[in-house]
């Protein structure tokens, strides 16, 4: 068994650098993505004897190493482009996020018999990811101290029900006959360049990565660490992931700070390398045993999610490639956004999915805390 940290480190790169590039080269784990192989990959290590359960290494990931990447990915959020959604696809979406809140607290009533104690966790942590995306979902899982086995469960959980949903979304315009080029025209370029450039960034570097900018990125991404580390222990009301998330989002606004190279790209590889470490501190059996109900958990969170953004877009009157398009912006994230859009040729809903992509990036860590510390009231726990 490895046990040196150092040694522990290396095994959680090299299981990072073979996730990336299986999802790259092989069709299977394109659809696994990355951060599940790398938890699958962590977990089996752990459980064959080569990685053990606990080390400083994991302590240090599950940490500061996580904080530092929600810190850089979240450098990446311009609030500006929020504008360029335009009101019926804020609309849309903030219709999908409140769907998501309620999906979350009627499967937790529903189900925390059989979920556990740990309900109000996975209640925030599911409304983060179905409002923005994963980097909610592992700022919201460290905050919460979620166990290591119901952390990997609800990310497997999540991936499939993410993709499932992807295939809803594809469905909905054929089944319910709506024209595959929507002729209501939305803010915003109709070109796909600029956003599937903004979601290349979590693998692929813009510009060249220089020196200058790379230190520039640690210096400003342990600065927010360590500042919002240092406003909870002035204001312990406010957990450190709120204070986080606030600084980081203010710095995001600085012209100096959006010029930076890299931001994304080094937070998601931070992230994979925190869900790698995740999955080694697993412990299979609990993992098997938690499958289930965690799976029925997201299922209805997702499944209420999609009934109340199409019956009550539809009834306000919002067209079907808003919603489809603002839908996948809330479960899965801007690049959902832009995948749904150029699959069904909604070319003119990409930057609008983009826009409120990110605002799901901004707002998910704040509606996790609500809905957490909320079924955390309901259940008396």
């Amino acid at each position: 068994m490895i046990t040196d940290p150092i040694g522990i480190f290396l095994t959680l790169a090299a299981v990072v650098l073979i996730s990336v590039q299986l999802e790259k080269r092989v069709g299977l784990f394109r659809s696994l993505s990355a951060a599940l192989t790398g938890i699958l990959f962590g977990m089996l290590l752990s459980n064959v004897g080569l990685l053990p359960g606990t080390s400083p290494t994991y302590d240090f990931l599950m940490g500061t190493g996580v904080n530092l990447g929600i810190a850089l990915i979240l450098l990446s959020v311009d609030l500006r482009s929020i504008l360029q959604a335009g009101p019926r696809m804020l609309g849309a979406f903030g219709i999908g996020a409140v769907g998501t809140m309620v999906g979350a607290i009627t499967g937790g009533l529903l189900l925390s018999g059989l979920v556990g104690p740990e309900t109000w966790k996975l209640a925030g942590q599911f409304t983060g990811t179905y409002t923005g995306g994963g980097a909610n979902f592992a700022a919201l899982g460290r905050a919460f101290d979620t166990s290591a086995s119901m952390f990997s469960a609800a990310t497997a959980a999540d991936v499939i029900l993410t993709a499932v949903w992807m295939a809803v979304c594809l469905a909905v315009p054929v089944l319910l006959r709506q024209p595959k080029q929507s002729q209501e025209p939305m803010g915003g370029s109709s070109s796909v360049d600029k956003p599937i450039t903004l979601e290349r960034t979590l693998h692929d570097s813009v510009r060249p990565v220089s020196l200058g900018d790379t230190a520039a990125l640690v210096a400003i991404a342990v600065g927010a660490v360590w500042g919002a580390e240092q406003l909870a222990k002035f204001v312990p009301i406010i957990h450190e992931v709120l204070w986080l998330t606030t600084v980081v989002l203010i710095l995001a606004q600085v012209p100096a700070v959006k010029a930076l190279t890299g931001t994304a790209l080094f937070g998601n590889y931070l992230i994979l390398l925190f869900l790698a470490s995740n999955g080694a501190r697993s412990v299979v059996a609990s993992l098997v045993a938690l499958g289930p109900p965690v799976f029925y958990y997201a299922t209805i969170t997702v499944a209420l999610h999609g009934v109340l953004i199409f019956a009550i877009g539809r009834f306000a009157g919002l067209d079907l490639a808003t919603l489809v398009v603002a839908s996948q912006a809330n479960v899965g994230g801007p690049a959902s956004a832009i995948a749904i859009a150029g699959a069904r040729g909604y070319t003119d809903r990409v930057l609008p999915g983009v826009a409120v992509g990110l605002l799901g990036y901004a707002i998910g860590n704040y509606l996790g805390f609500v809905v957490a510390a909320l079924m955390r009231g309901l259940l008396g726990t």
